[in-house]
């Protein structure tokens, strides 16, 4: 089971982690990982290609691992286009889950 937990403080998304396997199918035929997984690296490649934004980023080795943090140092300017991709992900990825959702599941709360 993939297990997302996105962190908000006053609405605004500030770190996302990714832990888990979704074993939806064999080892690299696993539908439900290959598309939370290009939802994912392609929101934050986006982030920092078109923000700027110098995420906080820790990855598991062996994959099924992933924290990402946005500094709080970040102008307005990219906060905004940084919480609009990343709240476009979690679209993404709640889309997936309502079709799989034996195989993902979506954690949203404050806490910082």
């Amino acid at each position: 089971m993939i297990h997302v937990t996105v962190k908000r403080s006053n609405r605004h998304i500030h770190s996302f982690e990714l832990s888990g396997h979704a074993e939806s199918g064999p080892y690299g035929y696993d539908l439900v990982c290959a598309g939370v997984s290009a939802v994912t690296f392609g929101a934050v490649n986006a982030v920092m290609e078109l923000s700027n934004a110098n995420l906080t980023i820790d990855q598991g080795e062996d994959g099924g691992y992933l924290h990402v943090t946005i500094p709080s140092t970040i102008s307005e300017e990219q906060m905004e286009k940084v919480q609009l991709l990343f709240e476009g992900m979690l679209l993404s990825l709640k889309t997936i889950e309502r079709e799989y959702s034996q195989f993902i599941k979506i954690h949203e709360g404050g806490g910082m």
